[in-house]
């Protein structure tokens, strides 16, 4: 992402979002929260179908795709609990460590 391009596509959206609805946006903000510009999206898109405001709806969706990190389908997530279990059960390496500083100063 463009960080000139997200300013431009949420300057645009403002504008607009302030003509039609009266709504006054951050554009500094909707660029760098994604949350907030997932509520500006949602809030522009909720007014083109409700309002026929329907020119909203391409600088909503240029604004998602820029902003708004594309959520990836990871696999799935080791529960903290499960972490932590493995840390405490795994040996110490202090003394490990005490013999490579000690070896380091000779």
């Amino acid at each position: 992402m463009s960080q000139n391009e997200a300013f431009a596509a949420a300057a645009h959206l403002h504008v607009l979002l302030r003509r039609k609805t009266g709504r006054v946006t951050d554009t500094e903000w909707m660029v760098s929260n994604f949350e907030y510009a997932q509520a500006i999206v949602r809030f522009a898109r909720d007014k083109a179908s409700e309002d026929g405001h329907e020119d909203l709806l391409p600088l909503a969706e240029r604004l998602e795709a820029l902003v708004i990190p594309v959520r990836k389908s990871a696999a799935p997530s080791i529960p903290l609990l499960t972490v932590i279990e493995g840390r405490l059960k795994a040996p110490s390496t202090a003394v490990d460590l005490d013999t490579r500083y000690i070896g380091r100063l000779r």
